[in-house]
C-alpha cells in the first residue's frame, strides 16, 4: 500500500521541544514538517500551510492557551495531536470534546512521535468515518419522514393503497430523474401551501 507523505505542521513556542517532535518525525520518514514557534494568527498560517496533520505541544498550559487551542482543533478539521506536560480531567475531556484525536500527558520523547501521530490520523479517520455514517443514518431517516408524510397526503387525496402511494412517487421519480426524498419533499411542501395539513 502506497502511502502519499503526509504535510505535518508542528506549533510549538519552544524550540528545544519543536526540535525533538521535528527530529521523530524526520526519523519517521515524514519529510513535509513545518515548524511553527509564533501562535498569533495561528489560523491564518494553517489556511496557508493546509497540513494533513497538527502536533501542538504545549509546555505548560494555561486555560486561555488550552481553549484557544481547542477553539482551533474544533475549526481546523484535521487529526490533531497534543502534547502536554500536565493536564486535569476538565482538560482531557475538552480535548475529546474538540476532537483533538490525540491528546498525551508528558510524553514527549523522539520515539514516542511517530506512534502517537499514526494513532491520531487513524482516531480523526475513524470518528469522521463514523460522524459521515451517522449523517447519512439521519438524512436517510429524514427522507423516511418525508416520504412516508408524501404517502400518506397521496393516499387521502387519491385514495390510494400505501402501496399505490410508493408506486406513484417512484414513477414520478424516475420519469423526472430525480430522488423520491425529493418528490415526495416537494408534495408535502405543495401541500402545505394549498391546503388545510391534508398530511395530518
Amino acid at each position: 500500500m502506497v502511502r502519499t507523505a503526509l504535510a505535518v505542521l508542528v506549533i510549538d513556542e519552544n524550540r528545544i521541544r519543536a526540535a525533538i517532535i521535528e527530529a521523530g518525525l524526520r526519523e519517521a520518514g515524514h519529510e513535509r514538517v513545518t515548524v511553527i514557534h509564533d501562535v498569533t494568527g495561528i489560523a491564518r498560517r494553517i489556511a496557508e500551510i493546509e497540513p494533513d496533520v497538527i502536533v501542538i505541544d504545549l509546555e505548560n498550559p494555561n486555560r486561555d492557551m488550552l481553549e484557544n487551542m481547542f477553539q482551533l482543533s474544533r475549526a481546523v478539521k484535521r487529526p490533531i495531536a497534543m502534547f502536554v506536560d500536565r493536564s486535569d480531567q476538565a482538560s482531557i475531556e475538552a480535548a475529546v470534546d474538540a476532537g483533538v484525536s490525540a491528546y498525551v500527558v508528558d510524553g514527549l520523547r523522539q520515539e514516542r512521535v511517530k506512534p502517537i501521530l499514526d494513532m491520531a490520523v487513524s482516531r480523526f479517520n475513524a470518528f469522521s468515518r463514523m460522524a459521515r455514517e451517522l449523517e447519512e443514518a439521519r438524512n436517510e431517516l429524514e427522507s423516511r419522514k418525508v416520504i412516508d408524510r408524501a404517502k400518506g397526503i397521496l393516499m387521502k387525496s387519491r385514495g390510494l393503497s400505501e402501496e399505490a402511494a410508493y408506486t406513484l412517487l417512484r414513477k414520478t421519480a424516475m420519469n423526472q430523474n430525480r430522488k423520491i426524498s425529493d418528490i415526495a419533499q416537494s408534495l408535502v411542501t405543495a401541500a402545505g401551501l394549498l391546503g388545510p395539513a391534508e398530511d395530518e
